[in-house]
């Protein structure tokens, strides 16, 4: 009864409130960024995504929060952009493909590079293991500790894994980003 009073609440509230919210979409080639956008903005999963050649800039509005997202492109030459469209964000996304081994030293590399930079203290950090749905894919936990995410002292930290496939956590994906929009 309380969940349908709280959604009858949030419901009147989007008409007298409206909330924005603006993220970067970082991580890198293969991990999963363009899927997840898709997903978000469609609802639907597609095999084979085109990569991201720089960036897009998509919006969607859930749950009364408008959301700004930029996906940026994760091949080398792209990475410098990354600090860039990251400035000024309420929180920056990095999604990792949580079943590529090989990738993760580099992933973890990229990210702690990124977020040494002065203009990013603070920004809230949400983490997405992507590729939950194959076999041998890292754990939450394994996630962290492979990124060595406890070592990002000085902002908030979310992980999630994740499958766009399957359409896994995307759900708690969008509730946390929600609750980090801006009135």
């Amino acid at each position: 009864m309380y969940k349908f009073f709280s959604q009858i609440v949030d419901w009147l509230r989007s008409f007298f409130f409206t909330r924005e919210m603006e993220l970067s979409l970082i991580g890198l080639q293969n991990a999963g960024k363009s899927s997840l956008v898709n997903v978000l903005t469609t609802g639907s999963f597609q095999q084979d995504m085109i990569p991201t050649v720089g960036f897009n800039m998509k919006k969607i509005t859930k749950g009364g929060v408008t959301i700004k997202m930029w996906d940026l492109g994760g091949q080398p030459r792209f990475r410098s952009l990354w600090e860039r469209y990251c400035r000024g964000v309420q929180a920056i996304v990095y999604v990792v493909d949580a079943a590529d081994y090989v990738s993760i030293e580099s992933s973890r590399t990229e990210l702690h590079g990124l977020l040494e930079k002065p203009s990013l203290r603070g920004t809230p950090l949400l983490v997405l293991g992507n590729k939950s749905d194959l076999p041998g894919s890292l754990s939450t936990q394994q996630l962290i500790e492979r990124m060595e995410l406890q070592a990002l002292l000085e902002r908030e930290v979310c992980v999630y894994n994740i499958s766009c496939k399957c359409q896994t956590n995307i759900d708690v994906t969008l509730e946390w980003l929600t609750k980090h929009a801006k009135s």
